[in-house]
């Protein structure tokens, strides 16, 4: 073979590196970390004469673009306005998905969709196969722009007309809340996120419903734009989702909101509505969010150890929430169930659960707790944070929450290197990141013989 020639298996081997389109999507949402990060260390994008640093960049970047909200530095006042638009859009970028954007770009100006693009949308959509690629990215789009443009019009009257912000400003903060909102990203233009707003239903309540409606998942969101009165008509996906979102968070309000009633550092200061707003506020954000209206920092061990649990669980599949998700969460609890009464089968809301999808739920659950672990134990050993401050941080990170005790700015590079990583693979799913890492997908030919291990 001559020099410098490429043998026919070493082309199509280059041809196959990005042909799953999990690969394609953890490349892009790579891309546009680096891309941002770019952006924000340009000395216009940040108060001051100097860029960001490059880890500072990095974090603020990589928690935008997955939507997470843990950041090293205060937005409104460390960014200039070029920094806060950025962070803005890598937040739309990072919640809407980037190969949806691309795909829909493409589509509206080409109407047209080739079948790596349809195959490119549905992995990242998760619509059931690719007839309706089409439809689900169009009415993905007018459900997000509905929804933001409608959040932030509340919340500018409310700027504009209870603190006598300017016209201008008001939008401004409007549209960036909003947008941060229903992507679940919980950036905030407050030093203090949402603390001096706790008691006002103006600012929290359209806050919180954006936040549940952007994590319950756009298939969820698209079924019930068709079928809202017509529930016997839900797809098993949509009942579990709702379902099992609204018991979280009846349960998740129960539960902050007595378990901080009476402490001054969080809900004691205020009056009965107060007390109610605030812990139903609290309940919503480990949906995924990252909003606060409270400080987190003076909340008790009971609270932050019940806060870890719901932001592990997430919201639903195929949004902008992170976590396990809460259908993975039921699921396991169906096999759970049907392992304790014997049963043969998994059966959940009048259906069989294949096991393909029960394995998939349990890998899910356990790479997540494998990361979480690993990422802890790393950060006990290079910071002094008790156990309880670095669990809540590592949850939130790799839940995408972006809540926090107050201690992501302290920790060292290398602790905010971890929870770099540990957003991006929450971001982007543990079953997704090993597809995209997987070059060959190996199915076996023959079945083995049927082994009993000893279990419990």
């Amino acid at each position: 073979m001559p020099i410098g020639s490429t043998s026919p298996r070493a082309r199509l081997s280059s041809r196959r590196v990005f042909r799953h389109p999990a690969q394609v999507i953890v490349f892009a949402f790579a891309v546009a970390v680096v891309v941002g990060t770019i952006l924000l260390m340009l000395p216009v994008a940040r108060v001051g004469a100097e860029g960001a640093p490059l880890l500072t960049a990095l974090v603020d970047v990589n928690s935008a673009v997955c939507v997470t909200g843990l950041v090293t530095v205060d937005t409104p006042t460390y960014w200039s306005g070029f920094g806060q638009v950025v962070i803005l859009g890598l937040i739309q970028v990072g919640g809407f998905g980037i190969m949806t954007l691309a795909s829909l770009v493409g589509l509206l100006l080409s109407r047209r969709m080739g079948l790596r693009t349809r195959l490119t949308a549905a992995a990242e959509t998760k619509s059931i196969g690719m007839g309706d690629v089409r439809a689900v990215l169009v009415g993905v789009a007018k459900v997000s722009l509905l929804f933001e443009a409608v959040t932030a019009a509340l919340l500018a009257g409310r700027f504009l007309v209870g603190y006598d912000e300017p016209f201008g400003r008001a939008l401004y903060l409007g549209v960036f809340h909003g947008v941060s909102a229903f992507n679940n990203a919980g950036f905030a233009l407050y030093s203090d996120s949402l603390m001096g707003f706790a008691t006002d239903p103006w600012i929290c309540l359209p806050i919180a419903v954006a936040v549940i409606f952007g994590g319950l998942g756009f298939p969820v969101i698209l079924e019930l734009r068709r079928h809202l009165r017509r529930p016997r008509q839900w797809s098993l996906h949509t009942r579990l989702t709702v379902g099992t979102s609204a018991v979280l968070l009846g349960i998740g309000t129960l539960f902050v909101t007595a378990s901080e009633w009476s402490n001054p550092g969080t809900l004691g200061t205020f009056d009965t509505p107060g007390r109610l707003l605030a812990g139903f506020f609290q309940a919503v954000m480990p949906r995924t969010a990252g909003f606060n209206s409270v400080d987190y920092g003076q909340m008790r061990e009971g609270t932050l150890l019940g806060t870890d649990a719901l932001m592990f669980i997430g919201g639903g599949s195929a949004g902008t929430a992170g976590g396990i998700k809460v259908t993975t969460f039921v699921l396991l609890m169906f096999v759970i169930v049907a392992e304790v009464r014997g049963e043969k089968h998994v059966n959940a809301a009048d259906r069989r659960i294949g096991e393909r999808v029960q394995r998939q739920a349990l890998t899910v659950a356990l790479l997540s707790i494998g990361m979480i672990a690993v990422a802890t134990l790393v950060l006990l050993e290079i910071t002094e944070f008790t156990t309880g401050q670095v669990l809540f941080e590592t949850v939130s990170a790799f839940a995408t929450v972006g809540l926090s005790t107050g201690i992501t700015a302290d920790l060292p590079g290398g602790g905010q290197v971890v929870l770099v990583v540990l957003m991006f693979m929450g971001r982007l799913g543990p079953i997704t990141l090993v597809s995209a890492l997987a070059l060959r997908e190996r199915q076996l030919r023959y079945t083995l013989p049927e082994g009993r291990p000893l279990i419990g």
